[in-house]
């Protein structure tokens, strides 16, 4: 998966959302032992520090578990996983609705939009 970034946003907060896809798309899988901070921040191009402040937020928000003499892995907490993406999920739900509404379009039409789109 490759590394979005821009100058928009701070980078943290891109790199921590992007890992939180990552997890909750299964990219790495409950349990797994996540590359060092080091090795993430090579891969994204990013300072170590800037990739630690992303994963420090992760583990705030129970994505990951840091272990000292293990490193940091995903949680197997399935509870926090599924409400995580559910959460996830109904923003691209609502963000949906928004741009549908923008559009000029109800609720109402905007759900037979994507039952149709389903068929």
């Amino acid at each position: 998966m490759e590394w979005k970034l821009d100058d928009n946003r701070p980078i943290w907060m891109q790199l921590q959302e992007q890992l939180t896809r990552k997890i909750l798309s299964g990219w790495y899988r409950a349990g797994e032992k996540l590359p060092s901070v080091r090795e993430l921040a090579a891969e994204a191009g990013v300072n170590p520090n800037t990739m630690q402040r992303a994963l420090a937020a992760l583990d705030s928000e129970g994505l990951t578990v840091t272990n000292r003499t293990t490193g940091r892995s995903v949680t197997e907490d399935e509870a926090i996983l599924e409400g995580m993406r559910a959460s996830l999920a109904e923003g691209i739900i609502k963000q949906f609705y928004d741009s549908a509404a923008e559009l000029g379009y109800t609720r109402e039409h905007a759900l037979e939009l994507l039952k149709r789109r389903e068929k």
